[in-house]
């Protein structure tokens, strides 16, 4: 493991890995490539649990830049295709983890000359498939194993974005064959640096894939998400009970290229993080500083002139439902707005008849003063709630989704 270095294997995978400390199934369950679902050709499919930390998040980016472009058919993609989209996004993140603005790009490669026999066979075979039958990714580990598949891989350094650019294209075999993904991750850490990613990690002794479950660390996937591998990502602190509840906000990053927030969602918001427990309504005390943050006239004149009005019976609270209406009315807050969802996971087990493809839906936004649909109280439910608190969920197929 010296060509690639030990810090790198200790960063991952935690200071004892091999065969007396990381369990086989683990690294096994690690070593696949970034392959497209016969059945949904814009999504990538995950043979084992683990390696979701790191394909989850290039599919995140990967449908960003399909709603993004010109493509008209989003979930249509022909083998080329899917060769540039997968390369762009894989510079896409790289370019998001090179600190600094250094240009100093790494990719984590196969030796060359260096026990040819053995390499060839990965990275010059056709691309893992998702047969089931075949499980690619145990082949890989029985034939390489932990410390063998190390010592065949090192880093190559680029100054120039084109040049790098050209190599990420060129390992395209590379990415979609054995080990793709853990090159790939590995390439990550190496352009952003392991002494930056241990200054932002919250304990750099914690490995970034857990040796024990194989599930990556938090910090992995900000990594990946966001370029900084830190701990939380949030868009603000509620009190929950007293103890203070950071919520994470990726996904409604993403969506907000396609469907940009609008005034009355952004005051609906603002409004909710000074109301906490979601009770509808905030002290009047409160109503210069949501005012203030929404960039509304706020001095104390008109302030004291909209408590007056908008709690005339003084209650000393003013209500979600009126101040919508009397800042935003061109959006009357109980009606009903829906937009198609759509729902993604790469086991196939977790999906209908074992076909990684998308489940389509349909997302209905209620008023909170007279919700007149209640669904289901799923965790996709629930993580969407973080955004819409009053969303509902109409799924086209029989049952829910699957988030394991």
């Amino acid at each position: 493991m010296a060509e690639l270095g030990q810090e790198v294997v200790h960063l991952v995978w935690g200071k004892k890995p091999g065969a007396h400390g990381l369990a086989d199934t683990i690294f096994c369950r690690w070593a696949q490539g970034f392959v497209f679902s016969e059945s949904e050709p814009t999504a990538l499919e995950q043979f084992e649990g683990g390696p979701c930390a790191v394909i989850a998040p290039v599919q995140a980016y990967l449908l960003t830049k399909l709603f993004t472009c010109e493509k008209s058919t989003w979930r249509q993609c022909q083998e080329e295709e899917q060769k540039n989209l997968l390369c762009h996004t894989l510079c896409d993140i790289l370019e998001l983890a090179c600190s600094d603005h250094l240009e100093s790009y790494c990719l984590a490669t196969w030796q060359r000359g260096k026990s040819a026999e053995e390499t060839a066979s990965i990275s010059e075979s056709p691309a893992e498939t998702s047969r089931q039958e075949e499980q690619p990714s145990a082949l890989a580990v029985e034939e390489l194993g932990f410390e063998r598949f190390h010592a065949l891989i090192h880093k190559q350094s680029f100054s120039s974005f084109p040049d790098f650019k050209d190599a990420v294209w060129n390992h395209y075999s590379v990415w979609t064959n054995k080990f793709g993904v853990l090159l790939f991750l590995y390439s990550v850490i190496l352009t952003k640096g392991i002494e930056n990613i241990k200054n932002e990690i919250e304990d750099s002794t914690e490995p970034l894939i857990d040796p024990v479950y194989g599930h990556g660390s938090q910090s992995l996937i900000n990594l990946l998400l966001t370029g900084h591998a830190v701990s939380n990502v949030w868009d603000g602190d509620r009190e929950c009970s007293g103890m203070s509840k950071f919520i994470t906000d990726y996904l409604v990053v993403d969506l907000a290229l396609v469907a940009p927030e609008a005034p009355s969602e952004q005051a609906r918001r603002v409004f909710q993080t000074y109301d906490p427990e979601d009770n509808g309504f905030i002290p009047d005390t409160l109503l210069e500083d949501v005012m203030k943050a929404l960039d509304l006239v706020s001095d104390t004149e008109y302030v004291n002139l909209m408590k007056t009005k908008l709690d005339p019976e003084g209650l000393g609270i003013i209500l979600l439902g009126p101040f919508l209406q009397e800042f935003f009315p061109e959006q009357d807050s109980k009606v009903q707005e829906s937009f198609p969802v759509y729902h993604y996971n790469g086991l196939k087990q977790s999906n209908y008849n074992e076909k990684v493809m998308y489940v389509e839906g349909t997302a209905v936004i209620m008023g909170f003063e007279d919700p007149m649909l209640q669904t289901d109280d799923t965790p996709i439910k629930r993580c969407l709630q973080t955004k819409w608190p009053y969303i509902e969920l109409l799924w086209t197929t029989d049952r829910s989704p699957s988030l394991n």
